[in-house]
């Protein structure tokens, strides 16, 4: 099959996250979740966010898969430092191949690998006028190492699964949350006449998204528009965590500001199992010096089908892999 960072299907997909250290796979359907599943993954299978060991990993989805009777049909999720997230502010340019050979052009000097060994993907998050030049498009480039990505296909494959399409923990995560406030009821942002995203007045602010899990995944968005992801090195449950997360967050804020049509960043939600630690989230909120606070772990889906001694926080990512899966 074609490599591609997206496809969509008839939302019979499950949503499949490979976390670091466990398995987790939710099925969505009608603004519901209809199954969810997880368990503990191997430690050594993965080293921060690769496969380390790609027959422990297809052992180990083979297992999953088959005590849980999940489908077949699979939204895989990746996190780590093979992939490179980079906005590029183009004249708008309406024809679909002009368009990519320029964004091929522009990508070569933005993304920090070679582009034959890369899968290149992107998404139009908006338009700005340009004045006397006309109008500009700001454009999400996604660019993740080809033999990583092969790495997580061949275990899947290995294990008798089907691989729908691979998918950014950071755009699930987004996909996830992008509507929560910090009481965590979801409602939107307040927009924007001259901000780029999804909605044609944009949102005021952007936004952190922080998932603390066995691979701690930072995403920065405007509404529900991913304009730029890393993964974190620091460990959630690691001595002294609060302020080194917060340096990361800081930095990767700075980094963000230095992009095309960056706004200010507004607020940060963490996510995760780190989440459910009140004292790190004190940590961060004291160091950043802007309002912290956790996110529901599932937005506003139905999670009644999650059972009580069950942690929603696993099923975040993998909830929003199969939201995209559907889309």
């Amino acid at each position: 099959m074609a490599i591609s960072l997206r496809k969509n299907s008839d939302g019979g997909t499950v949503g499949l996250d490979i976390d670091g250290r466990f398995l987790a796979a939710a099925q969505v359907r009608d603004g519901r979740l209809t199954s969810v599943a997880s368990t503990e993954l191997p430690e050594g299978v993965l080293a921060d966010g690769e496969v380390a060991d790609r027959a422990a990993l297809t052992a180990a989805l083979k297992d999953f898969v088959g005590a849980n009777k999940l489908p077949r049909r699979v939204q895989l999720g990746v996190a780590n430092q093979q992939i490179v997230v980079r906005v590029l502010d183009l004249p708008r340019i309406d024809d679909a191949g002009e368009r990519d050979a320029a964004l091929r052009f522009q990508a070569a000097d933005a993304i920090a690998m070679p582009l034959d060994e890369a899968v290149l993907d992107h998404q139009i998050a908006g338009y700005t006028n340009g004045g006397d030049a006309g109008e500009r498009m700001q454009v999400v480039v996604v660019a993740a190492r080809r033999s990583m990505i092969e790495d997580y296909l061949g275990a899947a494959k290995d294990a008798g699964l089907k691989a729908e399409g691979i998918d950014l923990d950071a755009f699930a995560l987004v996909r996830m949350l992008a509507g929560t406030t910090l009481d965590g009821d979801p409602a939107p942002l307040e927009p924007s006449a001259d901000a780029p995203g999804d909605d044609p007045a944009g949102p005021q602010a952007a936004r952190v998204f922080c998932h603390l899990g066995g691979v701690s995944n930072l995403a920065i968005a405007l509404g529900s528009s991913c304009f730029f992801s890393r993964t974190l090195s620091t460990p959630y449950d690691a001595e002294g965590a609060g302020p080194r997360l917060a340096d990361e967050i800081r930095m990767s804020i700075d980094y963000y500001m230095a992009q095309p049509a960056a706004l200010a960043v507004g607020d940060v939600v963490i996510s995760g199992q780190g989440a459910r630690d009140d004292a790190l989230v004190d940590a961060v909120a004291a160091q950043l010096g802007i309002p912290v606070a956790t996110a529901s772990p599932l937005g506003d889906l139905d999670a009644s089908i999650v059972s009580g001694d069950d942690d929603p926080n696993r099923y975040t990512v993998a909830a929003g892999l199969a939201l995209g899966a559907a889309a």
